[in-house]
């Protein structure tokens, strides 16, 4: 990527929080001006009394190359391959020495750098950002089309840790391939990659970014990444980047304390302390720094063809008390917990994205209930297109854990996201927020055998309630051990347990039943047919999509089969069974099938209609309701 001059225009629009695109004009890049190949370099650091280039080229002399201040407090150098070492082969290193408005003087990575050494290490890295021989084209012309509310979105999320880090080129791009045919087979539309920013600390899991703009050396190149997503793209399979835009690390090669002053950051701890995580939290009032995360999630999308961006931790965005003990937050201006400046900065964010990029998702990951998330901006809300629906993970994955003898007191955990489903468009995440530190597995009761039926009754319950749907690499295995950082996993197409079998063909189904997926939004899509039956932990819905077809849902959470189950129905039909996660080949008994089933006149509660089901112990049903008035 070569350095685009910026006009007075573009420098202005970054002073005030309107450019997208800063990564052009700050950072290090090559540049041709009549002298031979020169690169340029150029950072934000308006306080500092001085600021240097320092590297192996000058035996890191914070004295040997001085940098210029322009008016508006970027400083800048060009310098010639020859003077920097530039020669084949070989990394550059560098970092800004930078004596800030406190007389002490600091060495920083290159917040707008494109490369960075691996940990413990952080000098940025000489990088020439290039073209990359894309071949998606028909891909990204399709996915300005796309209307994600309706379609099916089933997302597989991973760390690419797990299958990039610690590999040669050609290792990665095998993996890659194998990850990508294991995705396809599985029946996903989307793989989620958790953060491949740089980052020194790996078990923060990628989101404690250093180098927003640099992929972390642990997975290779830029054309690493690159590659991935063209060959996803290929087999039409959606990429989202996970990014952590509301906090940042206090290491001193990072941002904290850039020129001397609060930066990045706001001066008071009160607003900038992020106590979950001792990190601090980005001043989103400041023109900069918002012009600095824009852009950020912006080069992903432009230079990386992602399809969508998971923002991480809006809650600490949108509210100032965010985690935060009593007297240790300030209030806005109006006495509110509101961070009036962060929700300007995320309704801002998703315009710019959604104007410029129509067809990429925008997700939050939100733990507050802010009210109108994905509602349109122009609405009030944040402008979000989903959002994790991490309430509902947590009430089910609580009601898991109980002994089925107690399930009946706590009937209401599995009933009460009907209360809010419609208010957001939702996913429904079994994410490493769930399994990071203590397996699915490990988490429900009873031996081996009910433990895996327990899972495949409540991934049947998953696929069929109303939102979209993220699972979290090996959730689908029900390994019994958590994943951990430096675990690698082979992925590998056809290769499947039971479990596994499961899901693989829950997700092959959701994505060929319209009744699953189109109305996701409404009463309209969804209708109850058993939410009380708390004595036997038996929940069943109607599923119908815009032309009247429906699939109707039955899971059976106690451990006592019922030969026969009645259920009222709106109106007369036929009921086919097209799964069961009893099945044989999903280590079931097979031993309670349900054949083709007519409705009778036979009234039963409120309906008028009413048919008889075979329903097995711990196990989930979906059949195709054909009506007939």
């Amino acid at each position: 990527m070569r350095y685009i001059a910026p006009s007075p225009e573009v420098r202005e629009q970054f002073h005030q929080g309107q450019n997208a695109r800063a990564y052009e004009m700050l950072g290090a890049h090559p540049v041709e001006d009549g002298n031979g190949s020169l690169w340029h370099f150029a950072v934000w650091a308006p306080n500092a009394e001085s600021v240097s280039l320092v590297g192996d080229f000058n035996a890191w002399n914070p004295d040997a190359t001085p940098m210029e201040k322009q008016f508006d407090g970027i400083w800048e150098i060009r310098l010639d391959e020859e003077c920097l070492g530039a020669v084949p082969g070989k990394q550059v290193l560098y970092k800004y020495a930078v004596r800030g408005a406190d007389g002490q003087l600091r060495l920083h990575a290159d917040p707008c750098g494109f490369a960075m050494q691996a940990r413990p290490d952080s000098a940025s890295i000489l990088c020439w950002l290039d073209a990359y021989p894309w071949t998606d084209q028909s891909y990204r012309e399709d996915r300005k089309r796309a209307r994600w509310a309706t379609s099916p979105v089933s997302i597989y999320e991973v760390s690419p840790y797990a299958f990039l880090s610690g590999m040669d080129r050609e290792a990665q791009e095998a993996s890659c391939e194998r990850l990508i045919a294991y995705v396809k087979e599985m029946g996903f539309t989307h793989l989620e990659l958790m953060p491949v920013m740089e980052h020194l600390l790996d078990e923060s899991w990628g989101y404690e970014i250093i180098g927003y703009y640099a992929l972390s050396a642990r997975y290779g190149n830029a054309d690493t990444i690159r590659y991935l997503v063209n060959r996803c793209h290929a087999e039409d399979i959606g990429v989202i980047f996970d990014i952590a835009p509301a906090h940042f690390p206090k290491d001193e090669a990072g941002l904290r304390m850039f020129d001397g002053t609060h930066l990045y950051d706001h001066p008071d701890p009160r607003r900038s302390e992020a106590q979950r995580w001792d990190t601090l939290l980005f001043d989103l009032a400041r023109g900069e720094v918002r012009s600095f995360l824009m852009s950020a999630i912006c080069f992903w999308i432009e230079w990386f063809h992602a399809d969508g961006m998971r923002i991480d931790s809006v809650s600490s965005m949108v509210y100032h008390d965010f985690d935060k003990g009593e007297n240790a937050w300030l209030p806005n201006v109006y006495g509110g917990r509101e961070n009036l400046e962060g929700i300007s900065f995320l309704q801002q964010l998703n315009i710019h994205v959604h104007k410029q990029y129509p067809g990429v998702l925008m997700i939050a990951e939100e733990t507050q209930a802010y009210p109108g998330v994905t509602r349109s901006v122009y609405e009030g809300g944040l402008g979000f297109d989903m959002k994790w629906n991490q309430g509902w993970t947590s009430d089910i994955m609580s009601y898991m854990q109980l002994p089925v003898s107690q399930r009946r007191w706590h009937h209401d955990k599995l009933t009460f996201s009907l209360y809010y489903a419609f208010s957001e468009a939702f996913i429904l995440p079994f994410s490493h927020d769930e399994s990071g530190k203590k397996s699915l597995y490990t988490q429900v009761e009873g031996d081996a055998q009910t433990k895996y039926a327990q899972l495949r009754t409540l991934y049947g319950y998953w696929i069929a309630h109303p939102g979209k749907k993220l699972m979290f690499m090996l959730d689908e295995w029900g390994t019994r051990e958590p994943w951990h950082i430096q675990s690698k996993v082979c992925y590998e197409a056809g290769d499947c347990p039971p479990l596994a079998r499961a899901v693989r063909d829950l997700n092959r189904l959701y994505r060929t039943l319209p009744s699953l997926y189109e109305v996701d939004d409404s009463w309209a899509g969804f209708q109850w047919l058993q939410a009380n039956d708390s004595d036997n932990s038996v929940f069943a819905f109607l599923r119908w999509d815009r032309s009247g077809h429906a699939i109707l849902c039955v899971s059976n959470f106690g451990d006592r089969g019922h030969p026969v189950y009645r259920l009222g129905l709106p109106v007369g039909g036929t009921l086919t069974e097209l799964f069961s996660t009893d099945d044989t080949a999903y280590g079931g008994s097979g031993e309670w099938k349900n054949p083709r089933i007519v409705a009778s006149r036979e009234a039963w509660r409120e309906f008028r209609y009413s048919a008889e089901l075979r329903l097995p112990p711990m196990a989930t049903l979906l059949l195709r309701f054909d009506r007939k008035e």
